[in-house]
Parts: C-alpha cells; structure tokens; sequence
C-alpha cells in the first residue's frame, strides 16, 4: 500500500506538468510537441487510475491522488515560466520621449514604435516592444534603469508576421553568441 501512495504520487506529479505544457505547446502552436505530451499523459493518467481504482477502493490512495494534482500545477507553472516559452509585447507608458531609450532599445536589436498619445493631464508617449519572453526579465531592467517610473504593461501576442523582429532577434543572439565567445 505505502508503494500505491508514493506510485500515485509520483505519477501526479509527473503528469500534470505534462498536461500544463501540452496545452501550452497547443495554444502557442507547436502540435508536434503537444502530441508527443498528450501521448505521454494518457499513459500515465490511465496507469496512475488503475492503481487508485485496483482492488479495494483507498481513500488515502485518492486523497494522495489529489494531492499530487495539487502539486503538480505547482511544478507545471514553474516548468512553463523557467521555459519562457513564446513572445511578449511590453507596452511602456512615458511621460516624456525619453530618446536615450528608444535608441538603447534599438541598438540592443528590439524593434520599438512610438507613439504619442493625450494622457489626462498631459501628452504621453507609449513604447511598444516585442521580445521573446525569456529575455522580458532584461528588458524590465533597461527600462527601469531609464525610466524608473514608467507604467508597463506586458501580454502575449498569439500571433505575428514579418517587421523588423525576426532580423532584429537574429541578429540579437549572434552578437551574444560573439560576445560570449570573447570572454570565454
């Protein structure tokens, strides 16, 4: 029985990261991926049942079932965050061009638009900037050492095409791929 419980346990907290990261890989498009995940949690899912449902019917055996799910959520968000998977648009609100900036963010390689718009007091200046969602974590760092009181606000764009991104992170990960070559 103490084997069942640390079985089901163990399955739990495999499966449902699993699940959590299928349907991540779903939603952000990468089916091949997604199946391979959907084709592992069913086979863990359906031996995971058998062992809750073999014999005489355990609440512990259930309660550590549940348990497990519980858990599992935990390790499956924190698996998806260390991933990063996908794209972030980050949207900085200025209350002045701050060109120092802009011209930062280009010549690290992120494309940036500005825009100007009226703010209830005064006029304001939006940043819209598109990076892959590992590297979200620097940007906010670069804006705040520029602007330490701007108002951001990031989301996660479903889909894109063309502009000046691709080339820009192409070229992005070559420079610090160089850079890391020279201080090795």
């Amino acid at each position: 029985m103490v084997k069942d419980i640390i079985l089901v346990l163990v399955l739990q907290l495999i499966y449902v990261p699993t699940f959590t990261l299928r349907t991540i890989f779903l939603v952000k498009g990468l089916r091949m991926q997604a199946a391979f995940l959907g084709l592992l949690e069913a086979l863990i899912y359906i031996f995971g049942l058998s062992i809750v449902f073999n014999g005489e019917q355990n609440v512990v055996v259930m309660i550590v079932y549940a348990i497990g799910f519980g858990l599992g959520i935990i390790i499956g968000s924190m698996i998806e965050e260390a991933l990063a998977i996908g794209y972030t648009t980050i949207q900085v609100i200025l209350t002045n061009k701050n060109m120092n900036l802009v011209d930062q963010l280009r010549k690290d390689g992120y494309g940036v638009t500005v825009y100007e718009g009226e703010g209830i007091e005064a006029i304001r200046y939006k940043l819209e900037v598109l990076t892959k969602r590992n590297q979200e974590e620097g940007l906010y760092d670069m804006i705040q050492q520029f602007e330490p009181n701007a108002f951001i606000i990031a989301y996660e764009p479903k889909t894109f095409k063309g502009g000046f991104l691709l080339k820009a992170m192409k070229k992005r990960k070559k420079m610090k791929k160089q850079i890391e070559e020279n201080h090795a």
